[in-house]
C-alpha cells in the first residue's frame, strides 16, 4: 500500500487557487450589495447575498473607475468577474471586473442618482433660473466644431439676425476628456467674456452613450456656476440631459435654440408696427380728448368773461379785509376803555388826588410832614402844599390855635406874597 501524498498548506491552498480560477472564470453572478466599502487607496470591498448564501467580493481601483452609477448597500446587481482565493485566510472572493445594475442599465441609474443629488442640492429650483435676454448682442456656442448643431446655429441666427456678434468654444462633444472640455469653456467664457448676454452649450442627437458627456455632474455645476444665462441644445426633442435640468433655459435641438435666442427681423419689424400703430391709436384718443376740453372750458361762462373768475375772490378779500378791520377797531376801542380805567385808578392812588378836593400838605422847616397841631409852636415855620403851588406860614399860637394857621397878609414876610411852585 503506497503511502499517501503530503501536501504543505501552500501546496493545498495553491490547488485550491487553480481549480477555482480554473473553473470559475468569466462568470455573471447576480445579488444584492452589502457590506460596502472603499478602502483610502480606491479598492471597493462588498458583499454579494442572496436570500441563503453570501460572497465577498472586490473591486480593484482601476475597474472602479469606470463605473457609471454609484455603488449603494440593498442595490441588486449583475457581477462579471472570477472566483480567486486568498491563500493567507482560505477565504475565496469574487474578484469583480464589471459590474451592472439588475434590472435597470448602468447610464439610467447613474442619471437617476446625479439627478437626485442634484435636485437635493436645488440647483434645478426655478428660483435660481435666470430670464433669457429679449435682445442679445453677443452670444456664445459650446459644441462641437465640427457637428451638424454648429451649423445648423449659424445658418439659423444669419437668416433670423445677420450682424449678431457670435463666439464659438470648440469642444469635443462625446468620448474621453469631452466632459471636463465643456466644463473648462463655460468657465473661461464666464471669465474671459463677462459682456456675452447668452451661451449655448450643446449637441446633435446620438446615443444616450453619446451623449453622456451632458449627464456629467462637471458639466452641470459649470453651467449651474455660470454667470452667463446657458441655454442647453441637447439631442433632440426626446432626449433629456443633466443639463437641461440645470441650465436656464432648455430647447428641444440646438436649432430651436436659436430661434428661441434671437427674434428674426421680420418679427422684430412686425413687433414694431404694432406698437407704432397702438402709439398712433393713443395719441389720437388722447388728441381728441384734449379737444373736447377745449371746446367746452372756450364756450364756459368764465372764459366768455374773464373778469368773473375775479370776482369771486374779489369780494371774499374785500369781507376779510372788512372783519379784520372791525375786529382790530373793536379790539383798540376795550383797550382804550381798559387804559382809561387803570389811569384812573392810579389818580385815585395818587398822594396828589386829595389836594385837588381843598386840602394841602404841611411840612415842618426839615420838610417833614406835620401830623399833629400839638407839635408845633409858636414862631415854627411852616411849608404849605397845594394842589397848585407852595405857600409859607408862621405859627401865631399853640394848641387848639395851632389848628389854624393864618397866613401873612399882603406884605407879610420876605416874600411879600405866597410863592407859587408848579408840582408837575
Amino acid at each position: 500500500m503506497s503511502e499517501p501524498r503530503i501536501y504543505t498548506v501552500s501546496e493545498l491552498s495553491g490547488g485550491i487557487k487553480y481549480l477555482l480560477e480554473t473553473n470559475f472564470r468569466e462568470l455573471w453572478v447576480e445579488g444584492e450589495i452589502s457590506g460596502l466599502k472603499v478602502s483610502s487607496l480606491g479598492h471597493t470591498y462588498f458583499d454579494l447575498k442572496d436570500a441563503t448564501s453570501n460572497i465577498s467580493g472586490v473591486m480593484f481601483r482601476g475597474f472602479a473607475t469606470t463605473l457609471k452609477f454609484d455603488l449603494a448597500n440593498g442595490l441588486l446587481v449583475r457581477v462579471r468577474g472570477n472566483i480567486t482565493t486568498y491563500d493567507r485566510q482560505s477565504k475565496y472572493q469574487l474578484m469583480a471586473r464589471e459590474i451592472q445594475p439588475a434590472g435597470i442599465g448602468p447610464l439610467q441609474l447613474a442619471f437617476e442618482q446625479l439627478k437626485k443629488k442634484l435636485a437635493a442640492e436645488g440647483l434645478f429650483d426655478p428660483s435660481r433660473k435666470r430670464p433669457i435676454p429679449a435682445l442679445p448682442q453677443k452670444i456664445a456656442v459650446v459644441t462641437s466644431p465640427t457637428g451638424a448643431a454648429i451649423r445648423d446655429i449659424l445658418s439659423i441666427l444669419k437668416r433670423r439676425y445677420a450682424n449678431m456678434h457670435i463666439i464659438i468654444a470648440p469642444v469635443k462633444v462625446q468620448g474621453a476628456g469631452s466632459k471636463e472640455e465643456i466644463a473648462e469653456a463655460i468657465e473661461d467664457l464666464n471669465a474671459g467674456f463677462p459682456d456675452i448676454d447668452v451661451m449655448l452649450v450643446g449637441r446633435g442627437g446620438g446615443s444616450m452613450e453619446d451623449l453622456w458627456a451632458f449627464n456629467e455632474e462637471i458639466v452641470a455645476r459649470a453651467i449651474a456656476g455660470s454667470k452667463i444665462p446657458v441655454i442647453s441644445c441637447v439631442g433632440h426633442e426626446t432626449d433629456f440631459t443633466i443639463a437641461d435640468f440645470v441650465a436656464d433655459l432648455r430647447a428641444a435641438t440646438p436649432s430651436a435654440a436659436a430661434e428661441l435666442v434671437v427674434k428674426s427681423k421680420v418679427e422684430l419689424a412686425a413687433n414694431i408696427a404694432g406698437l407704432e400703430k397702438r402709439l398712433l391709436q393713443s395719441l389720437r384718443i388722447y388728441y381728441e380728448n384734449l379737444q373736447g376740453k377745449f371746446r367746452r372750458l372756450a364756450s364756459s361762462r368764465m372764459l366768455a368773461n374773464p373778469l368773473a373768475l375775479l370776482e369771486r375772490p374779489v369780494r371774499r378779500l374785500d369781507d376779510a379785509v372788512e372783519g379784520m378791520l372791525h375786529a382790530s377797531g373793536e379790539r383798540l376801542r376795550r383797550a382804550g376803555e381798559k387804559l382809561n380805567l387803570q389811569s384812573e385808578k392810579l389818580k385815585a392812588l395818587s398822594p396828589l388826588f386829595p389836594l385837588k378836593k381843598g386840602y394841602a400838605v404841611v411840612k415842618d422847616a426839615a420838610g417833614k410832614a406835620v401830623k399833629s397841631a400839638a407839635s408845633l409852636a409858636p414862631g415854627d415855620r411852616l411849608s404849605l402844599q397845594f394842589a397848585e403851588g407852595r405857600a409859607e406860614a408862621e405859627v401865631t399860637g399853640g394848641g387848639a390855635a395851632a389848628d389854624k394857621p393864618r397866613a401873612p397878609g399882603k406884605g407879610a414876610g420876605k416874600g411879600g406874597g405866597p410863592q407859587q411852585e408848579t408840582l408837575w
